[in-house]
């Protein structure tokens, strides 16, 4: 089977355990990734009940408790069938969702074990930082934009991030431009400033903007979020100094209030209904 884009994640992470950079883009990978949970029986309307395997650490002499995961259906497939001999229900999640219900319960997340490279057992405190990190909210502000420039310097890891953000974000703006900005209490920092969003996108615009900064290691004070009209005058100025990004077909699947996409209808796909794991 060939590499997917978590194992290529993992085993950047694994070759390079002290670089920070790839833990953040591992953990950024299995967020935005739609992951199959193993359930130990079909689902009841919103509630999900995962498969929870436990396994004995002798060294701490606890016991570990972990949902089952897999990025491919193939994965799943082939693990149900040396697990228990037989197909097994499951559910399509964003590892969002996933790290986000299974945080506070004290269960990691063991992601396709056994049958992949990627194969790892993510502790149950991974989860709750993981889920605590989704959570955070970008802080607002007000400010008096007087100059802008090239936005030159800006880090690759950020700029893949953005990309790997914006794509979800099918017809919630025209486009983006990426510009250094100065302000009037002297402070110079980066800008990302969208045109012409969509009434009501803002705040998933600006949530999918915090969380490349925060996986692509960036200060998140060093990066602003503005909205403009096309009609506006800076406008021309941005387009011409900046680093423009342009945002794919709007006929593309309906972004939800995160700035995701949607996939296939069922539990956990809307994040006003998360599934609730026992």
């Amino acid at each position: 089977m060939a590499m997917t884009p978590l194992d290529h994640a993992h085993a950047d992470m694994i070759e390079n355990p002290d670089d920070d950079a790839l833990r953040l883009k591992f953990y950024r990978r299995l967020a935005d990734t739609t992951l199959f949970l193993l359930l130990a029986r079909e689902p009841e309307g919103e509630v999900l009940d995962p498969e929870i395997l436990e396994i004995d650490n002798r060294e701490t002499a606890n016991i570990e408790r972990y949902a089952l995961a897999f990025d491919t259906e193939e994965r799943l497939g082939a693990f149900a069938e040396s697990y228990r001999g037989e197909g097994l229900p499951y559910a399509a999640l964003p590892g969002r969702v996933i790290a986000q219900s299974l945080a506070g319960k004290g269960v990691g997340l063991a992601l396709n074990l056994d049958v992949a490279v990627s194969s790892i057992t993510l502790p149950a405190a991974a989860m709750d930082w993981l889920s605590d990190t989704l959570a955070a909210e970008p802080e607002e502000g007000e400010s008096t934009l007087i100059a802008i420039a090239p936005p030159v310097g800006l880090p690759d890891d950020l700029i893949e991030g953005l990309e790997e953000k914006l794509v979800n974000a099918a017809g919630l703006a025209s486009h983006a431009v990426f510009v250094k900005g100065t302000y009037s209490d002297q402070r110079e920092g980066w800008l990302l400033a969208f045109i012409d969003a969509r009434p009501g996108a803002e705040k998933a615009l600006a949530r999918a903007t915090h969380e490349a900064l925060v996986f692509s290691g960036t200060d998140l004070a060093s990066v602003d979020v503005a909205f403009f009209a096309s009609n506006d005058p800076i406008c021309e100025h941005l387009d011409h100094m900046g680093l423009r990004y342009e945002f794919p077909d709007p006929d593309a699947p309906e972004p939800d209030e995160d700035g995701f996409a949607e996939i296939e209808a069922g539990p956990g796909t809307k994040p006003d209904e998360p599934p609730i794991l026992r």
